[in-house]
């Protein structure tokens, strides 16, 4: 079973309307936007499985998030579970509906980039 992100954790990641991913291969984090289903936090590609990020954090198994001011070392699950991916997708459409940005982060080729970030 893997391991949870502490409650705080948990609500910053829920509060964040963006946060960073950094992959070993980058300097710099990459604006993304971040959500919560069941306790387990998700990102996605909005480039799809072209996005650099996306890539590097794929091969890599890992990145660190940055959230609030805060790193956190993550292990980087793909998700194939369609039950999950249309969670995620759901979450996303729930936090960022007022965005005018929100359907592309739902569209059908994306979907495959549906990665869990696990604590390390």
């Amino acid at each position: 079973m893997p391991q949870m992100f502490d409650p705080a954790v948990v609500s910053a990641l829920r509060d964040a309307r963006e946060v960073r991913i950094r992959t070993a291969r980058s300097k710099r984090g990459v604006v993304i936007w971040v959500v919560v289903a069941d306790d387990a936090a998700f990102v996605r590609s909005v480039r799809g499985p072209s996005g650099k990020w996306f890539i590097a954090a794929s091969a890599d198994g890992q990145a660190t998030l940055e959230v609030g001011g805060r790193e956190y070392p993550v292990r980087v699950q793909p998700v194939a579970d369609r039950a999950t991916i249309d969670a995620v997708s759901r979450a996303f459409l729930s936090k960022y509906a007022t965005s005018p940005y929100a359907q592309s982060i739902v569209r059908t080729e994306v979907l495959e980039t549906t990665l869990r970030l696990d604590p390390m």
